[in-house]
């Protein structure tokens, strides 16, 4: 479709697609365009030239380093990453925890965590899900227990993506027992080098290494780590969780995705799986469209609420239905999973180019209805606080 930007707007985009052209790292350009797994490293390096150019606080105010962006430079900045095959900006950081910190931390704990986070100098991860709690976020049972100037936490956490790698996780717990269990949830940093906490990996059906639980044993935290006031961690929370819905519809990624499945498809001599492209592609141009109109109205003051809820299920049912087309386009040869087997005269062919990876990217792509909260706590959302349900 058509988008009508002002002309600074335009100047903006060209800005960001120089960006793209002349400073995204070419060897994380390379494997995202060929499908390669990213290394720790191949993450840190993406992320280190967006912080040198200064746009690592995209959606962060002026006030605290950021770049003070309008929603609409926002948009641009997310759809031409997504149109490029960048990475995404790993959110736990610059937009979950950061904005968290600004918003409730003290002047201390700004001065201390906002310049590591702009500059990529720590790598951050969500600690909020658990067993038995998940979608039901407030049943949460880990427990910091203050003694003195500390706090005692024991528990654990689940689903913990990339905790192999992080500096430090940001926690939801439970300082106090409450009868509505909304109540007596507190947000507190804690150090991952910290004496008592124990990663264990997660293997997920694609094979891969993503996710974790982290356990907590007697891990002492000091009590500055605390957020905000003890107990109000659920307030905290839902202010996070409002923010990560928005832009979690990919759009520019998806188009970058679709464009690479027509040119696969248009090669083929299957009328059917081209009227699934074809249905897919109107659903995308309905979802860029729903988008805008959000986008407008948050240029004219209004924040993401509900209505965030319907790009978070949008966006994820088509991302995910990308994927199972790309297995359809790849025939047979999706049956080779994890991929060819043999050598020489007895090697199984490999098929198109896209074929190998097509598989683990459908079986990755299952979790995006569950994160950010499930498509069917979603749909609870829209219906109170949209159709008045």
């Amino acid at each position: 479709m058509e988008i009508n930007f002002t002309d600074s707007d335009i100047k903006f985009r060209d800005e960001v697609k120089a960006f793209l052209k002349d400073e995204y790292p070419s060897h994380v350009k390379h494997k995202q365009d060929n499908g390669i797994e990213l290394t720790k490293q191949d993450m840190i390096d993406f992320h280190k030239s967006v912080s040198v150019k200064g746009w690592m606080g995209y959606n962060w105010p002026v006030e605290y380093g950021g770049t003070g962006w309008t929603t609409t430079q926002i948009y641009i900045f997310q759809t031409e990453c997504g149109l490029a095959g960048c990475p995404p900006l790993l959110a736990f950081g610059v937009s979950m925890v950061g904005p968290v910190i600004y918003t409730f931390g003290n002047e201390e704990q700004k001065s201390k965590y906002l310049p590591d986070i702009l500059n990529f100098d720590t790598w951050w991860c969500q600690g909020y899900s658990e067993p038995g709690s998940g979608s039901d976020l407030a049943s949460l049972k880990t427990k910091a227990i203050r003694d003195g100037d500390e706090y005692v936490i024991n528990g654990s956490k689940t689903w913990t993506t990339l905790a192999q790698n992080a500096d430090w996780i940001f926690c939801l717990v439970r300082t106090e027992t409450t009868a509505i269990k909304q109540e007596g949830i507190s947000f507190i940093l804690i150090d991952m080098d910290n004496p008592g906490i124990e990663v264990k990996p997660i293997i997920t059906i694609d094979g891969e290494h993503e996710v974790n639980s982290v356990f907590f044993t007697d891990v002492r935290v000091p009590a500055a780590n605390l957020i905000g006031e003890e107990g109000k961690g659920w307030t905290y929370a839902k202010f996070l969780l409002a923010h990560e819905r928005f832009g979690i519809a990919a759009v520019g990624g998806s188009k970058r995705s679709l464009a690479r499945l027509k040119d696969i498809v248009s090669e083929l001599d299957n009328p059917i799986l081209s009227r699934k492209v074809t249905q897919l592609e109107i659903n995308l141009s309905s979802l860029e469209i729903t988008e805008l109109r959000l986008l407008s109205a948050l240029e004219n003051g209004a924040h993401p609420g509900a209505e965030s809820s319907i790009l978070k299920i949008r966006g994820t049912e088509i991302q995910q239905e990308l994927t199972e087309l790309y297995v359809e386009a790849a025939g047979e040869y999706a049956l080779i999973y994890p991929g060819p087997h043999g050598h020489g005269d007895n090697a199984m062919p490999a098929g198109p180019e896209h074929a190998p990876h097509s598989v683990s990217k459908y079986l990755n792509m299952r979790k995006t209805s569950i994160y950010g909260g499930s498509n069917e706590i979603q749909k609870n959302i829209i219906s109170k606080h949209v159709l008045g349900v």
